[in-house]
């Protein structure tokens, strides 16, 4: 059924269509469709023939009424002087009462005001479709103007980079740089070229469907159903529009490297990876174990394919077993720490409270203290590298110290991250870490009483190269909350945010390349994450606040996509 447009502000002037006077429009008859003054309300259209029964409303109800379409005159096509009375679903026309004698008796029939209401319910499903399209488009088109901002934002440290490397060189080379900053400025013309192809198409195709769907509601609107019927079949096949095919992906500029001042290796432009549009997640679980804790904070899978189960709000450590579906105790020890980590050879460190050295567990199961000391500071993360370096985040509150350090085999400290090139902290309060195959350190930084935090990824040379503090839509109304960070086999870095339920998935340098609801398979309160040696996500949960249960439950998960 078509409804009249609301009469007010923005819309063009009408005047009484009775006596055609700019009088103030008050009235409408909803039978004889017509706008009215005061004046020939009570005076003219009272003449009218049956008029004490027509429907007039206010002016103020203008809008809320709907016109009902009149099934009783449509003339049929090929029989003059006969009114169609029903609807043919078999032959999918109007038919009066002489084509139903001819040719309809056994055809599917309904009310004509009955298949009016399938059409038009059909048309309004397009309708859905295509702002569900365009909605999908225009999220599209988000991602990827948050892609250029990031390749812009890029672009502008690289290009710093080489200005200030240029000043230390000798004046002989000022060729050969300006020779990498246009090799540099046409890669990136080349990357925003593609991005905008692409954005231009969903701008083509999101202002085709709004015309499209526009165009449907004004059919909708038909107040004549010859017509409308007329013209259904014309209108049902246009609501498909082809979405835009954009690339999946998108090159990225190179960034620089400095070298010595000489020719030969002043610096160089090497690309480290692609910008992507779009990715193929998938979390399928594969095995769900249900423990005895009432959390499982910590989650440390070993080589040899036990696990490392820690509550931290009971202070239990257990080391279990997969055995099918059920998880084998094979030790347990009452003990509260606050990180752990597995060495290749399979050994155990952890950091307990109030302890400068990293513990571990000896052979008989006696906790002994390990080379990794790093006072004058307090460990509270750990991150193992390979058997020969780790990387311990320590703290002192009272000093309002935060540091990052890599240590050695024999526990003597190679590197100190704690001060930027401007002396200021680079961390709060480091709460864990993990590293990609760039050389890069990826930090969950924990901002002090304040329920939120950041992610922040030092480069090879200890410089900040990014910081992620969530997204945009997904923080909007919960700040971003990292507790623990994993990197997957395909050197992407997964976070668990606490306040969402959502994983947030980042490239090795510290982009969102997409997001994750473990909602969406399930998983309720999860809280610690880890990596097996198979390839294999592990998310350990916690429970709802108040609850007193002791059924945390263990996920593993078959990961594809990143």
């Amino acid at each position: 059924m078509a409804s009249s447009h609301p009469f007010g502000g923005g819309q063009v002037p009408v005047n009484c269509k009775l006596c055609e006077t700019d009088r103030l429009i008050q009235w409408k008859c909803m039978d004889c469709s017509i706008l009215m003054c005061g004046h020939c309300k009570d005076k003219v259209h009272s003449q009218f023939k049956n008029a004490q029964d027509h429907k007039i409303i206010i002016r103020e109800e203008i809008g809320l009424h709907t016109e009902e379409l009149d099934f009783t005159n449509i003339k049929c096509d090929e029989h003059a002087g006969q009114s169609s009375c029903l609807y043919c679903n078999t032959c999918e026309v109007l038919v009066c009462p002489t084509c139903f004698a001819k040719v309809h008796k056994k055809h599917d029939l309904i009310e004509i005001s009955d298949e009016y209401k399938v059409k038009v319910e059909r048309l309004k499903k397009g309708q859905i479709k295509m702002q569900k399209n365009n909605s999908i488009m225009k999220a599209k088109k988000d991602e990827l103007n948050k892609l250029m901002s990031a390749e812009n934002s890029k672009y502008s440290k690289v290009r710093q980079d080489i200005l200030m490397h240029e000043k230390t060189v000798k004046e002989q080379v000022d060729t050969y740089f300006k020779e990498l900053l246009n090799k540099l400025d046409q890669s990136h013309e080349t990357v925003l070229t593609t991005v905008k192809s692409d954005l231009n198409a969903i701008s083509i195709f999101t202002n085709q469907t709004e015309d499209k769907r526009n165009e449907v509601q004004d059919f909708i609107d038909i107040s004549n159903a010859t017509d409308f019927f007329q013209g259904i079949k014309i209108i049902e096949n246009s609501t498909e529009i082809q979405e835009p095919q954009t690339k999946p992906s998108y090159n990225s500029s190179p960034k620089f490297v400095p070298g010595n001042i000489n020719q030969s290796n002043i610096g160089s432009l090497q690309y480290d990876g692609n910008l992507s549009a779009e990715i193929n997640v998938s979390l399928v679980i594969n095995n769900t174990y249900q423990t005895e804790l009432e959390a499982i904070t910590l989650v440390i899978p070993c080589q040899d394919q036990s696990i490392w189960l820690h509550s931290g709000t009971n202070g239990i450590l257990q080391r279990v077993k997969p055995e099918g579906t059920n998880l084998k105790m094979m030790s347990k020890l009452d003990i509260t720490v606050c990180g752990m980590a597995v060495t290749p050879s399979n050994q155990l460190l952890m950091i307990v409270q109030g302890k400068t050295e990293l513990q571990q567990i000896s052979s008989p199961g006696e906790l002994t203290d390990s080379v990794y000391d790093v006072t004058p500071l307090l460990p509270n993360a750990i991150h193992v590298i390979s058997d020969n370096k780790l990387i311990v985040g320590a703290y002192n509150y009272k000093q309002k110290r935060s540091a990052v350090i890599t240590m050695n085999k024999k526990g003597d400290k190679e590197t100190v991250y704690e001060h930027d090139q401007h002396n200021q902290p680079l961390f709060i309060n480091v709460k864990n870490i993990t590293t990609t195959s760039n050389g890069n350190i990826h930090i969950v930084d924990d901002i002090f009483n304040l329920g939120r935090g950041k992610v922040v990824i030092l480069g090879q040379s200890g410089h900040i190269i990014n910081q992620y503090k969530g997204h945009s839509i997904i923080n909007k109304s919960k700040p971003f909350t990292p507790v623990n960070i994993v990197t997957t086999p395909s050197d992407n870095v997964v976070v668990m945010d606490l306040n969402t339920y959502i994983l947030h998935i980042l490239n090795n340098n510290g982009h969102l390349i997409s997001y994750f609801n473990t909602e969406d398979i399930g998983i309720e309160f999860p809280y610690s994450l880890a990596i097996n040696t198979t390839g294999q996500l592990y998310i350990g949960c916690s429970r709802a606040a108040g609850s007193q249960t002791k059924k945390a439950k263990l996920y593993e998960i078959n990961i594809a996509g990143f």
